[in-house]
């Protein structure tokens, strides 16, 4: 039977660990302005070996799933579709189950990057870095796809994570060039230094952030401000935050698994600054 206006609806977010997730306190918060009293969005430690399990057991009130590491890639057998945006970097970060049982994955850290970005007047850039090649620099390397006209320099740590990049920006249609870590200093020079490294990585290069700084996007939120955004803002540059993705990027969730548009982004910002504010 198709769920009523009424009807309780469900949504999570998975990983594994998941315990420090703010994507809850984001959607719950979405809800309760968007006056959907019958939606809950809960927590789930899952791991790869437990997914498939999880799946099995989604009943018809569920709307929808957040997934991050590490289930973005572990996810794409168990589901009926995924979009381009996704399929582009084998990762889904969302997905949204039909009333008809369909799932269908799509990945909005790529358009989320875009529109945390744009929000802080970043349209385009003639050239880029960045610091890592994980799974979200992969997801910096599409978004730039975007917005980067020239060269995107990616500055990594292995020379295994360096011919990923390479694949990566072959698929992606990207003009890159890959570095050393050891050159990473000279990363902060250009127009757009997007870091996508775990904490503590970059804070090495705090000291070496030149005077009249571009742009930094640290796609970290805690701890906040990293010693490299620290520096980076005390010496007049723009730096566009962790916190900034993880809202563009749950606003499109929610719009997505909701139906409703557009998301309520200031009541999910207050809501993830005061929440990051009470952390002890």
């Amino acid at each position: 039977m198709p769920a009523q206006a009424t009807d309780r609806r469900r949504a999570a977010v998975l990983g594994s660990p998941i315990a420090h997730s703010l994507s809850p306190v984001l959607h719950r918060a979405a809800y309760a302005e968007l006056g959907l009293a019958h939606w809950t969005y809960d927590r789930f430690e899952v791991d790869e070996a437990a997914l498939a399990g999880f799946f099995e057991e989604l009943g018809p009130e569920w709307a929808g799933l957040s997934l991050t590491m590490p289930l973005k890639r572990a996810v794409i057998p168990l589901l009926d579709g995924i979009s381009e945006t996704a399929a582009a970097v084998d990762a889904v970060n969302t997905v949204v189950l039909s009333e008809d049982g369909r799932r269908t994955g799509d990945n909005t850290d790529i358009p989320g990057m875009v529109a945390a970005l744009r929000e802080h007047g970043i349209e385009t850039v003639g050239t880029a870095a960045v610091l890592g090649a994980g799974a979200t620099a992969s997801s910096a390397l599409a978004a730039l796809a975007r917005i980067c006209t020239g060269e995107v320099a990616v500055y990594v740590r292995s020379a295994a994570r360096a011919d990923e990049m390479r694949g990566w920006a072959e698929r992606l249609g990207v003009d890159v060039r890959i570095a050393g870590w050891a050159d990473a200093e000279e990363a902060l020079h250009a127009p757009l230094v997007v870091a996508t490294t775990p904490a503590g990585t970059t804070d090495a290069l705090a000291a070496a952030v030149p005077e009249m700084p571009a742009t930094l996007f640290d796609v970290l939120y805690e701890p906040w401000p990293t010693a490299l955004a620290a520096r980076w803002s005390a010496y007049g540059g723009a730096v566009v935050g962790g916190l900034d993705l993880l809202l563009h990027q749950a606003v499109l969730q929610v719009e997505q698994m909701t139906g409703r548009s557009p998301a309520p982004l200031a009541a999910m910002r207050k809501a993830g600054e005061r929440a990051l504010a009470d952390k002890p």
